[in-house]
């Protein structure tokens, strides 16, 4: 799915290109532009800004209002909203900084370029091809799956909710 968030979601954008999303941000885009980007290019326009969710629908963009705050909470919305799957698959990831697919690559290959104690405790790495950055799951995955885990049993209750009405 191809979305464009202004610049009021950054977090949320590294969350989606982590779940494999194409994901446009940028915040020195103005309004206008983030609308016109949305429409030609058939992406979601993501925003925390009601006057510019309420003019991209006026102007005929699809575009989806986030008010919540918590990232788990965004999530699940966007989960709800549109089927996301709250799974992160590495071989459909995206770099967070750059929105680049990222691609496995071999342990030999990143020797020198993470700390000693990385390259010993870690087999598995991936690589942006076009930022360069390199990633593994270390200790920040325990947040990850947390979050994704709360994104996961909001969603489940969205549901349910939504059954019931």
């Amino acid at each position: 799915m191809k979305f464009i968030t202004d610049g009021m979601l950054g977090k949320i954008t590294r969350w989606l290109r982590m779940l494999g999303h194409n994901v446009k941000y940028s915040n020195k885009l103005d309004d206008a532009k983030l609308i016109e980007i949305a429409r030609k290019e058939n992406r979601i326009l993501l925003t925390r800004d009601l006057a510019l969710y309420q003019q991209a629908i006026a102007k005929g963009a699809k575009a989806l209002y986030l008010e919540e705050t918590d990232e788990a909470e965004k999530l699940a919305k966007l989960a709800q909203k549109f089927g996301l799957k709250l799974e992160i698959d590495m071989a459909l990831s995206r770099c967070p900084k750059c929105n680049t697919r990222v691609i496995s690559i071999k342990k030999e290959e990143i020797a020198g370029k993470v700390k000693e104690t990385t390259y010993r405790c870690y087999s598995e790495f991936w690589k942006c091809p076009k930022c360069e950055q390199i990633y593994w799951q270390g200790a920040h995955w325990k947040r990850i799956r947390e979050t994704l885990k709360n994104a996961q049993n909001l969603t489940r209750k969205m549901l349910i909710q939504n059954i019931k009405k």
